[in-house]
């Protein structure tokens, strides 16, 4: 299953309550393992805390909640819903994404092929209008619709790494260098 605009619709306006913008709603699995993902973030970080998924885990729980005990459960079958910042190597599922991560390496698997390639993997170079461009070390610079993107996500690299450490180094001193970060006694042992 793929992602479901009805509960995308359902679960924007809670998000944004709590000052998040909804980055992926996705139901997937089968009979039995049935998941609902929700990925959101604060703007401003690009991340959120474990209260902040507890607190739109809820509201979503009391929504569906809500919506069954009126005869509307938009999903019929058990179902697990799960919470969550997108992460380093994130889903890029918006516009804005691919415009906000200029510069990084993402994996794009195109709906239909463009030059004979279903698959692009390359450095993001911009967004003008709905087209994005990515360089592809094979081919160069190529022109992707949006809309003719299935799924895209950011690659993990160093210098991915490097632009959110404030972001994934929660509870760490900005300054601190790597190497106080490397546990006592593992430095000789090349081991962290």
């Amino acid at each position: 299953m793929a992602e479901t605009p009805d509960l995308t619709a359902l679960v924007a306006p809670l998000a944004e309550a709590l000052g998040f913008d909804l980055v992926r709603v996705k139901l997937f699995g089968g009979k039995g393992d049935l998941t609902l993902q929700v990925m959101a973030e604060r703007p401003a970080t690009r991340q959120l805390t474990i209260d902040d998924c507890a607190a739109l885990s809820r509201s979503i729980s009391d929504r569906l909640d809500a919506l069954e005990a009126e005869g509307r459960d938009p999903i019929s079958e058990e179902y697990r819903l799960e919470v969550s910042s997108p992460g380093i190597d994130r889903p890029l599922t918006r516009l804005k994404d691919f415009a906000d991560w200029d510069g990084h390496e993402a994996r794009i698997v195109l709906s239909s092929p463009i030059d004979g390639r279903k698959v692009l993997t390359g450095l993001l170079k911009g967004v003008e209008g709905d087209i994005i461009t990515i360089y592809v070390a094979t081919k160069g610079e190529m022109e992707v619709p949006f809309s003719q993107i299935g799924t895209a996500k950011l690659v993990l690299t160093n210098a991915l790494i490097a632009a959110t450490r404030p972001l994934s180094m929660d509870g760490v001193e900005e300054e601190e260098t790597e190497e106080e970060l490397v546990p006592e006694g593992t430095e000789d042992e090349g081991q962290i």
